[in-house]
């Protein structure tokens, strides 16, 4: 049958390219302005702050998780729209998934500020999601910082997103930097980075390049209080480093990413590494969410881990 004069064809595949790189390109613009407004939101605080203790207060202790030791196991977001009946029972409103994600979980990590500087309005929707629930957030920080300029000159952007973690706040987990692959290991890249740092937040930094894997950075990030993103990941070491109180384990998928389900002997291998390591907290996300395998792979973990402290 012949379209009508109205109808489009489906989009071809560079179609569907191009179009994305759009909406990324306009991501992008609108973090910058999203950044600035969250700037003059942290200034604004900080003088409300100096005003009401007469500019004598001490430097403000962040709250996190350091009252919730132990082990978070989650997801790597929660949603996925081809989670719907694998997950998500079938006629559930979305409106409604989080509340059934947090039935099974006490831990997400948010990907999407990532790709979007979070806006107040967003950070109240996690709070009043999560409720009186004993629910973690852990963020992945915006690409802004560290993809576009790469920690080049990003301090004060470094503090404008830590206003996240202090509007979160005792709702706060981790702050994930990802840094993209094409950035290899320096030891002036190293050191740019930790500079930029702020100190008194849980912060995390996932490598994507295996030049990173060598001693001086554990050792760096050790003395910095940092944590070494473990990651389990095609063509990345799959080792398990501890360089603070806290470790923190990505998913990714052993032979595909996003796409593999771990067998039971491969999770039981990490936890029996996570087990000995003596860390004081355990975070663990997946991210192989095709098919819904984070969420049956991060259950059977979860178990795991507990089990071993249990003996």
């Amino acid at each position: 049958m012949p379209l009508k004069s109205a109808e489009k064809p489906p989009n071809t595949r560079e179609e569907r390219a191009a179009r994305r790189a759009e909406r990324r390109e306009k991501q992008r613009a609108a973090n910058v302005g999203r950044a600035a407004k969250m700037h003059a939101q942290r200034l604004a605080s900080a003088s409300l702050l100096n005003g009401i203790t007469g500019g004598n207060q001490h430097k403000k202790q962040i709250k996190s998780a350091d009252l919730h030791d132990g082990i978070h196991v989650g997801c790597s977001g929660w949603f996925y729209w081809h989670w719907r009946e694998r997950f998500y029972p079938t006629g559930l409103p979305t409106s409604q998934w989080f509340s059934h994600y947090a039935k099974s979980f006490d831990t997400v990590e948010l990907n999407a500020p990532f790709y979007s500087w979070p806006t107040d309005g967003t950070i109240k929707t996690w709070l009043r999601q999560a409720g009186r629930r004993r629910m973690l957030y852990s963020v992945k920080v915006c690409e802004l910082i560290t993809h576009v300029k790469r920690f080049s000159g990003t301090k004060q952007l470094v503090r404008d997103f830590g206003f996240v973690a202090d509007q979160l706040g005792e709702r706060m987990g981790c702050l994930l930097f990802q840094l993209p692959p094409s950035f290899d290991y320096s030891a002036t890249r190293l050191r740019r980075i930790l500079s930029q740092l702020e100190p008194q937040r849980k912060n995390v930094l996932e490598f994507r390049h295996r030049s990173w894997w060598n001693a001086h950075v554990y050792r760096e990030l050790k003395s910095a209080g940092v944590i070494f993103c473990s990651t389990s990941s095609p063509k990345l070491p799959a080792e398990l480093i501890a360089t603070a109180q806290d470790v923190y384990i990505r998913f990714h998928g052993v032979r595909r990413w996003y796409r593999d389900e771990y067998s039971r002997e491969e999770l039981a291998d990490w936890a029996q590494r996570i087990a000995s390591c003596g860390a004081k907290r355990v975070w663990a996300y997946f991210n192989n969410d095709y098919n819904a395998s984070a969420i049956r792979n991060a259950q059977q973990l979860e178990r795991m881990l507990i089990k071993s402290r249990k003996v």
